[in-house]
């Protein structure tokens, strides 16, 4: 029947991006690789080193899971094409309705992986650190914050990520001045690194009683989270560690005790603080491992030996420098400027749908086709 014959040669097509898919990800390269991690495990002295241990079933389990998608992705074509074939030879329209979802769900299953192969970067599988800071607005750009974090948090739950926060500063009258979250999850700084930038809102303000519209700026930098083996050279002298007391909105994040650490890298005037967990020790570990992230996506830069770049690109949060517009009055739109992809659901998109952004920002990176102006 002429409705299957056009998905039998649709599936055909996608059977030969399937194959280049298993070719670029080299699947029996990382199955040899499992099978290596796992003698390495099955070793009686294994556990004798338990952060090296914790690392090899880390990397087995990851490469599992690589495996694991690519393999179900093939199951899917090879379900979806039975199933038409069957569908075919009995003349069965009753399964049409399955069969077009099945592709549709089969088409984004195979972009999915496909973008998953853009993330190449040594850090693209780690955690990420995101701090998100008000700019120009006062409370307008506190509020903004508030928002941007609650954007990020449901992203984070959607994809299954887990999200702790490491540093909380309330507004003065609303929202939130300053915000750092730890989002723990394979490829969440791929992912992530995207968003890095200046954000723009433009709406009715919820503070103005004459009811005009405000334009509001918040930057969010991203950072991965870095393995204690990595080696970052840095000079205890060249630090500025200050305690303070946390605090926060509502009572929460508060501590009476002067537990929350910052810490200042004098050299490159990077600034690193946390509050959030129970002792100074454990703010200062985490404040460490922050500024150790900063530092290697610093030293990771092309060439940059100018203060000015050590310190990061850091535009003036402020009109002219966002990467991305959130548009609620006189009309609702959200669009990145980098890749001009937009959504007109500005409900949706603060409530983490953002796979769309990322995606886009991700395939016209590789292609170098990013607007960066």
């Amino acid at each position: 029947m002429l409705e299957f014959e056009q998905y039998r040669l649709d599936l055909e097509e996608i059977e030969e991006h399937i194959n280049e898919m298993g070719a670029s990800l080299d699947i029996a390269k990382v199955k040899n690789e499992i099978k290596e991690l796992e003698e390495q495990s099955a070793d009686p002295n294994f556990w004798n080193d338990m952060d090296n241990s914790q690392k090899i079933l880390q990397k087995t389990k990851a490469l599992k899971e690589k495996v694991q998608r690519f393999e179900n992705l093939q199951q899917e074509w090879e379900d979806l094409t039975t199933l038409v074939e069957l569908a075919n030879e009995e003349e069965d329209l009753s399964v049409l309705g399955e069969v077009s979802e099945g592709f549709t769900k089969l088409q984004k299953d195979l972009e999915d992986l496909k973008l998953e192969t853009l993330l190449s970067g040594p850090y693209d599988k780690n955690n990420a650190i995101l701090s998100l800071h008000a700019g120009a607005g006062g409370t307008e750009a506190q509020d903004w914050v508030e928002m941007l974090l609650r954007m990020y948090t449901r992203w984070a739950e959607r994809r299954g990520y887990s999200v702790k926060t490491l540093d909380y500063l309330a507004g003065d009258d609303a929202g939130v001045k300053s915000a750092t979250i730890l989002i723990q999850g394979i490829n969440a700084y791929g992912y992530t690194k995207s968003e890095k930038g200046v954000h723009r809102l433009v709406r009715i303000s919820p503070f103005d009683a004459s009811g005009r519209r405000h334009t509001s700026f918040a930057s969010l930098d991203v950072m991965p989270e870095i393995d204690d083996d990595i080696e970052i050279d840095i000079n205890p002298e060249d630090l500025k560690i200050d305690t303070y007391r946390a605090g926060g909105a509502g009572g929460q994040h508060v501590n009476k005790t002067e537990s929350a650490i910052r810490i200042t890298h004098i050299p490159s005037g990077v600034v690193v603080q946390c509050q959030n967990e129970r002792s100074q020790h454990q703010n200062k570990d985490i404040a460490m491992k922050m500024l150790k992230a900063k530092l290697v996506e610093i030293k990771e830069r092309e060439q940059k030996e100018k203060i000015e770049d050590i310190k990061g690109v850091q535009k003036d949060i402020a009109w002219g420098s966002q990467i991305r517009s959130y548009v609620f009055h006189p009309y609702n739109l959200v669009k990145d400027h980098r890749t001009n992809y937009e959504m007109g659901n500005t409900g949706a998109v603060m409530d983490g749908e953002l796979d769309g952004f990322i995606n886009e920002y991700l395939k016209a990176a590789s292609l170098g086709q990013l607007n960066l102006k």
